[in-house]
Parts: C-alpha cells; structure tokens; sequence
C-alpha cells in the first residue's frame, strides 16, 4: 500500500489509470489544493488528455485551467467514494477557481462506471 498523496501512489495511480477509456476533447490541467492535512496543506496536479492521464505529482502545474481547494477530510472522504465530488461541489465544499467551463465537463466523467471502478481501485492499494 501506498500513503495517498506520495510519490509511490502517483505512480501506482497512474499505472492503475492507464486502462481508462479516452474521452476525445476532454483535456485539462487540473491543480489540487488540500488543506488542513496532518503534515500541513498539499499541492498536486493531474494532467489529462482526451481524457487519459498524462501525469500527475506533488507540487505545482503551469496554467492551471481549473483549481480544486478543499480540506483534508473532505478530499479524503472523495478519494475513498464517501463524498460525492459534484456533491461537494453544490455544498461548497469543493471550491473551484479557473474555468468552470472545464470544470463542468469533468464533473460527469466522476460518475461513470470507469472511474468509479478506477477509484475504488486506487482507494484499495491506498493507506489514508
């Protein structure tokens, strides 16, 4: 098992990743901001392309299209599937800067069997 948000879970993510079907047009840079966490809030990012992802890692992305801030537990409580991400969204919970545009096309990829699939993939090999 990997500590989520470690080096060796980007890389074991995007190894579990590398299955999931291309999404033509749906391409974003996406950073995450989680904060509140038990060593201090965390920046990462994901970059997708025609829906595939290309990379991922600890840190900050070059011109973001959309920024994802939410707290610790909250962010924890979407990777393990307790927390609905278009949920957290509605509640406020999920804050989003950036281009709702890309925001809006990603929301519904979250539901698909997929990445529901994928999620609970990743949540199994992750140590929270």
């Amino acid at each position: 098992m990997s500590k989520w948000l470690s080096a060796e879970w980007f890389d074991e993510t995007r190894v579990l990743a590398a299955d999931q079907p291309g999404r033509p047009g749906l391409s974003a840079r996406i950073q995450y901001e989680v904060t509140g966490g038990p060593d201090g809030d965390i920046s990462y990012y994901w970059i997708l392309e025609d829906g595939v992802l290309r990379a991922s890692a600890l840190g900050m992305v070059d011109r973001p299209d959309v920024t994802l801030t939410m707290v610790w537990d909250d962010a924890v409580a979407v990777q393990k599937g307790d927390l609905d991400p278009n949920v957290a969204f509605m509640q406020g919970r999920m804050k989003v800067s950036g281009s709702m545009g890309v925001m809006m096309a990603l929301l519904p990829v979250t539901n698909t069997l997929d990445y529901l699939d994928l999620r609970r993939r990743i949540t199994a090999v992750t140590e929270f």
